[in-house]
């Protein structure tokens, strides 16, 4: 078992300028005092250390500077009402990690390092973790590969760490629906690609896309597939769902996983939760068309996308270089913004946690 050393901080944030940082922490502009390390060496991963936060320090050939094997999680640590201070599903983001790192030809990382390191960090970072329910303490696990070298092939050496920052909203607007464009000349993933890895590279891919949305006018890229340009998969770096009919008799589908599709581990919540809520909930598949067509008959009530950072937005309009059209008269949904409550409210203790997502931090 990797055992895990402690460090304090050499110079903490002062009371009331971390008071100041949490009553406006935007998202993730200020991260803590202090992070974890650990290294893999010789097929073994050694003994963990949290430690002051710090710059890193590379060689120009790390190999991992050139050809990307790096990967990265996303998770939160919420304030519950008794002012404990608990995980949503590591043991999901840990899975998932795995995964990834299988796909890149890297080491898997032991899940008791993963949630154990997560749970020392914050601990020791307690005092940064907001106790509004609209707020939290983002963390980003991260995994690079650290050997000098040249050669094309998997990295022998490789760095796992965990560092963290208090969020706000992810996007500055709120919870306010948002404008989308539909990606045509680009794809996010390719079947046997690396889509259903959470790795830097695809991030990379993504950013001329986004661009290209910003200039028209859009605050998001939606995804289509990479064969036939037709198929909705997601949005951004974020799952979508979309709602047809309205009340209790709602049916909700979100785009099946066919391996260029990220496994979001909000997505796969708000598939258990919108069932216990009583609605028909699926997974299928929807391309460009059928969206807007079903969106003009008002077949489609709602569309929102969800993730760890935003959590649940709402989509208000859709434009591409041939159709435009809106979504729910452009404002969000009573699903989405009822499934957005119920999931908070699990994360931050308000209500009862009856699938056991809610790890609370010794």
């Amino acid at each position: 078992m990797v055992q895990i050393t402690k460090q304090a901080s050499v110079a903490p944030v002062d009371p009331a300028r971390l008071r100041d940082i949490l009553r406006d922490p935007g998202f993730c502009r200020y991260p803590c005092d202090l992070m974890l390390r650990a290294e893999y060496v010789d097929g073994a991963w050694l003994d963990a250390e949290i430690l002051p936060y710090a710059p890193l320090t590379l060689d120009p050939a790390t190999n991992s500077l050139h050809y990307g094997q790096s990967i990265f999680e996303g998770l939160k640590a919420y304030r519950q009402p008794d002012g404990a201070l608990a995980l949503f599903r590591p043991d999901r983001n840990a899975a998932r990690f795995n995964r990834s790192a299988r796909r890149l030809a890297m080491p898997e990382l032991p899940v008791q390092l993963f949630v154990e390191g997560i749970e020392t960090l914050v601990s020791m970072q307690a005092d940064w973790v907001p106790d509004d329910q609209e707020k939290s303490l983002y963390i980003r696990p991260f995994m690079l590969g650290t050997e000098v070298g040249l050669g094309v092939r998997p990295s022998n050496r490789y760095l796992f760490m965990v560092i963290a920052a208090p969020a706000g909203a992810y996007f500055t607007h709120g919870v306010k629906p948002v404008s989308v464009w539909l990606s045509e000349e680009y794809v996010r993933a390719a079947p046997g690609g690396t889509g259903e890895a959470k790795c830097a590279g695809n991030y990379a891919a993504s950013l001329v896309a986004q661009a290209e949305a910003a200039e028209h006018g859009c605050d998001q890229v939606v995804w289509l597939d990479a064969n036939e340009r037709r198929w909705v998969e997601e949005m951004g770096g974020m799952n979508l769902f979309f709602v047809y009919g309205e009340g209790v008799d709602a049916r909700i589908m979100t785009p099946e996983l066919t391996g260029t599709l990220l496994p979001g581990v909000t997505r796969e919540s708000l598939l258990t939760l919108a069932a216990d809520l009583g609605y028909d909930v699926g997974e299928g598949r929807i391309t460009v068309e059928q969206w807007r067509q079903d969106c003009e008959d008002g077949e489609i009530s709602e569309v929102f996308a969800c993730g760890t950072a935003a959590v649940i937005t709402p989509v208000g309009s859709v434009r591409s270089h041939r159709h435009s059209w809106e979504v729910h008269d452009g404002h969000a949904g009573p699903i989405a913004l009822q499934l957005r409550q119920a999931l908070l409210d699990i994360q931050t203790g308000v209500s009862e946690d009856p699938h056991g997502w809610v790890k609370r931090i010794p």
